[in-house]
């Protein structure tokens, strides 16, 4: 099947029965709900008469876009909040979706007010999930894939990453016994002069102090020294630790969500008026500590992304030209017929996890949906970055060679605020969902 267009959600004919009306109207009906419209409920996308969520993939996407922007000291005074304030996660499990349910979202004017109380019921499950003694780590995935309340961000992400133990009794030991070996490793690898090192290590080491200037070079933050300090200790140190990839370009960039994530614990407001002064060195330690091991966690299922030659990336990059040739066929043509390559543009994508390609802002909410996915996330990335890519099919389909390569490489997304990423979630979420049971459909 080759889909209505990927970036416009364009009308399609036929019955209620044709999957690609069906997908069509399903889209419609999300962008509806992210401009403050009647949104039906949850509608049926897979091929057969199925759940949206089954067993075998399961947590999913639970019909809620909370943004939290209030909470995230960014975007203030905008409204830009398309929080969805039905949450019927037991009833969906217990009853089927439903084409007919007449679920609606709070009127233009109540967007705001709507979604801070939608913001206080998930608070309340988030809350209640982290307060169990032993926390049940599908639920909290579910709740955590529609974003994450800010002020729990760090000890979710550490939990969804299987960094901290579900045990609330275990917790605490078992952060300090980790923190006090990362020091370890830090006295072990890093603090110790260049007479001890290879050439190898030595040459790893100053491509390190290259590449962190370099990392998120428009958030003035970064530059700070003890920040510049900081990345380059956890990046050489998990490299030694990491041999069969060592350190890679790129890596430094995925370390960032984690650093801004623990430093939001220590350091209170909008990221632009902290100071690492306020910071004691035990705290300082704790942070790389946390980062470190939480970025060891994140990469151990994607090892083969970094290792020599990237295949894990070759292999996404086959498949999201794939998928973009079925969701959009015109679109795949255009770019084939210009002689544009897939790799020119998507290895940075799946190489930095669309970190350089969207606002610094949005990243971290993008991240609870990655941190979310845990072991399905190289597949669920194929479908998110062809949802990103076929956000602008329409204007792709009018660019010649030269003119895609500059568009795709300079992206308008410096303006978008929440709203325009859940786009991208939600359509990827659908795709996924009429795709992945075809045997046909992405084979590596």
């Amino acid at each position: 099947m080759s889909g209505g267009g990927g970036g416009g959600g364009g009308g399609g004919g036929g019955s209620p029965n044709n999957t690609e009306w069906r997908f069509n109207q399903t889209l419609r009906n999300v962008q509806g709900m992210l401009k403050g419209r009647s949104f039906p409920g949850k509608v049926l996308l897979t091929r057969r008469s199925e759940p949206l969520s089954p067993p075998e993939y399961s947590p999913r996407f639970e019909n809620d876009h909370d943004e939290y922007e209030q909470n995230e000291g960014l975007q203030e005074g905008k409204g830009q909040a398309s929080g969805n304030t039905t949450d019927n996660i037991s009833a969906k499990k217990s009853n089927p979706p439903s084409t007919s349910s007449t679920n609606s979202l709070p009127d233009a004017q109540g967007l705001v007010s709507g979604a801070r109380a939608t913001d206080s019921t998930r608070m309340a499950k988030f809350t209640n999930e982290l307060s169990r003694p032993a926390v049940i780590l599908d639920k909290l995935r579910e709740l955590s894939w529609s974003g994450v309340p800010p002020y729990m961000r760090p000890n979710v992400w550490r939990l969804l990453l299987g960094y901290a133990p579900p045990n609330a009794d275990r917790r605490e030991g078992v952060l300090t016994r980790k923190r006090l070996e990362y020091v370890e490793c830090v006295s072990q690898y890093y603090d110790i002069p260049d007479t001890e090192r290879s050439d190898e290590e030595i040459n790893m080491l100053r491509q390190i102090a290259v590449d962190c200037p370099r990392t998120v070079p428009d958030v003035t933050f970064f530059q700070h020294p003890q920040i510049q300090k900081s990345l380059e200790r956890i990046l050489y140190t998990w490299a030694i630790r990491h041999p069969a990839s060592g350190y890679v370009q790129g890596i430094n960039d995925l370390l960032t969500p984690f650093l801004v994530v623990f430093l939001s614990e220590h350091l209170e407001g909008n990221m632009d008026t902290w100071s690492m002064e306020k910071l004691s060195p035990q705290d300082v330690s704790n942070i790389e500590a946390d980062c470190y091991w939480c970025l060891s966690k994140f990469l151990d299922g994607m090892q083969d992304h970094y290792t020599f030659a990237q295949p894990g990336i070759q292999r996404l990059i086959f498949r999201l030209k794939e998928l973009v040739h079925r969701i959009d066929e015109p679109v795949s043509k255009h770019i084939e017929e210009q002689g544009l390559d897939f790799l020119q543009f998507a290895f940075r994508w799946f190489n930095c996890l669309l970190i350089r390609e969207i606002p610094f802002h949005l990243v971290t909410r993008l991240w609870d949906t990655y941190l979310a996915e845990g072991d399905y996330l190289p597949d669920f990335l194929v479908y998110i970055s062809a949802s990103f890519l076929l956000t602008w099919s329409d204007k792709l389909k009018k660019l010649d060679f030269q003119e895609m390569v500059m568009f795709l490489q300079h992206l308008p997304t410096r303006n978008w605020a929440h709203h325009e990423l859940e786009m991208v979630l939600s359509r990827a979420y659908m795709w996924h969902t009429m795709f992945k049971s075809s045997p046909s459909h992405l084979v590596s």
